[in-house]
């Protein structure tokens, strides 16, 4: 039986643990079917060591994408291994961590601007660098953290965020008549290294505790990733500019 993405070929980005969002996605992209090829930074040898868990081998390929230089080669790198593209995922985020844990009324603008250019103007670059591996249409998933509301200790994170989502609605209508959609996830809370970074993190994961309607599991990233791989699929066709919520329900929760 062929998969929802059997001949499709998949860039990810973001596989740095067995535990990511990220790696869970290429683990699914290949168990329906699709090519995959990850990129990785700062320490691409971490991500090779990681993808050989997975159920293919896989090439891996440094990526900076706040590095004009990585993002000019990339496509270059990219069609040497695959050819063509027809789905690309970004799982990229940072913040300095004088931007996070309750220190949001006294960060700097250098760090907010390092935070605002890798987790949410790398969406629009990662997608202009596979742009030109993408000429029959595809798809681009990014992952958020729901950015509608202040979370306690994410501070600059949320703007982020937030920038993020914007940043998607935009590359939605602008890459729509290039056949190219483009969504994001809304993943709860996981113990992913990114999570992981952030001073108060449990506390913050905490709320899934109490409002998620779906019992909440912080250590499977396997829906989030389920959810990527469907919309990178050809089953959502006409779907564009949308954020998945894959999050217990949490999101629909009042007080």
């Amino acid at each position: 039986m062929s998969g929802i993405l059997d001949g499709k070929r998949i860039l990810v980005t973001g596989v740095l643990m067995e535990s990511s969002i990220a790696f869970h996605t290429a683990k699914v992209a290949q168990e329906q079917g699709a090519e995959v090829i990850l990129t990785a930074f700062p320490r691409p040898t971490l991500t090779q060591r990681i993808a050989k868990k997975l159920p293919k081998p896989v090439k891996v390929l440094e990526l900076d994408v706040t590095d004009n230089e990585h993002l000019d080669r990339l496509a270059g790198l990219v069609k040497d291994e695959l050819g063509s593209l027809d789905g690309v995922v970004h799982s990229i985020g940072f913040a300095p961590q004088d931007a996070l844990g309750g220190n949001f009324l006294n960060t700097p603008f250098e760090s907010v601007a390092t935070a605002m250019h890798v987790s949410a103007f790398s969406l629009k670059s990662l997608a202009m660098a596979c742009k030109p591996l993408m000429g029959d249409g595809g798809s681009i998933v990014g992952l958020t953290f729901d950015a509608q509301f202040a979370w306690p200790q994410y501070d600059w994170m949320g703007p982020a965020k937030a920038a993020l989502e914007a940043t998607s609605r935009y590359l939605a209508r602008d890459l729509g008549k290039d056949g190219l959609r483009c969504n994001l996830v809304s993943a709860g809370p996981l113990g992913s290294m990114a999570a992981k970074s952030i001073p108060g993190f449990t506390g913050l994961a905490d709320v899934w505790n109490h409002r998620s309607p779906l019992e909440w599991d912080m250590d499977d990233p396997e829906p989030a990733g389920r959810a990527i791989v469907a919309l990178l699929s050809d089953f959502f066709p006409k779907t564009t500019g949308e954020i998945i919520h894959v999050d217990g329900g949490v999101h629909m929760i009042g007080a």
